[in-house]
């Protein structure tokens, strides 16, 4: 088995660009920031050679484990760990109807350290399911954790998507020493603590109208993306304190709720 899952586990990194965490303490870090009860239900996203698994069964009442690789997914169903339930697939295809298709989740946690290609969507979609999870704990790249994190003016579509829908905070950064093969970059422990906020297309709308050219002023991008004149969007900025000559990276979280009800009232009134 031990065979199989070294060329399983190289064939998958060259594939998805996926490192397996080998540092024990740095294991151990990511599982303690969780605080994780006795009671709690902690869902892993890629155990691979459950690493983080082993720490995570120790801890939780149950830990379900997604694992798309098939040899991976047997490896770690052949622990025989009561409280582990494998399930081999691919997390995204268990996205249906808005809502994380697992028979049973209902309250838990999303531990993971997944391959950086499932960053933006998998947030997203944890973030816009109906049962989103209590708390997420993911390891990804540090520059991605920053941008997830950061202010004005230095916004981007990612920013604004997790801000609106959670409280996120980098915990700590992990080098790239400590996973094997060694990626090319630095990772870091984001929290994400989700507000309880449901799905919201016509905000998104708004926002990914502001942000569709990030180098041109708001008034021409909300102007073309949306479909109205300029001295339409030049009023629905200018009646929330904004400048129609700025960038939509200047915005904060706030200016862009604030935006999307001008936008929605001068909407309804022209009518």
């Amino acid at each position: 088995m031990s065979r199989n899952l070294s060329t399983r586990k190289t064939q998958l990194q060259k594939l998805l660009g996926q490192s397996f965490l080998k540092d024990q303490n740095q294991v151990r870090k990511i599982v303690d920031s969780a605080q994780i009860g006795k009671k709690e239900t902690i869902l892993e996203i890629g155990g691979g050679e459950g690493s983080i698994t082993l720490e995570l069964v120790k801890k939780a009442k149950k830990v379900v484990c997604i694992e798309k690789d098939s040899i991976l997914a047997h490896g770690l169903k052949d622990l025989n760990i009561k409280n582990l339930e494998v399930i081999e697939a691919d997390v995204l295809q268990l996205f249906k109807n808005n809502k994380l298709d697992i028979k049973g989740l209902k309250e838990y946690k999303v531990v993971a350290n997944i391959p950086y290609y499932l960053t933006s969507i998998l947030i997203r979609n944890l973030l816009e399911a109906d049962n989103k999870p209590n708390d997420i704990f993911l390891m990804i790249q540090k520059e991605v954790a920053e941008r997830i994190c950061s202010k004005p003016p230095h916004m981007s579509i990612l920013s604004v998507s997790v801000q609106y829908y959670a409280d996120p905070k980098t915990l700590f950064k992990v080098s790239k020493g400590c996973s094997s093969p060694q990626p090319k970059v630095d990772s870091a422990l984001i929290q994400i603590t989700p507000k309880g906020i449901k799905k919201n297309d016509s905000f998104f709308k708004v926002v990914k109208a502001g942000f569709s050219h990030p180098r041109k002023q708001l008034i021409n991008n909300l102007s073309n993306g949306l479909r109205i004149s300029r001295e339409e969007a030049s009023s629905c900025l200018k009646k929330i304190g904004i400048e129609p000559e700025q960038r939509a990276e200047t915005l904060s979280l706030d200016d862009w709720v604030n935006l999307h009800n001008a936008l929605v009232n001068h909407g309804k009134n022209s009518k």
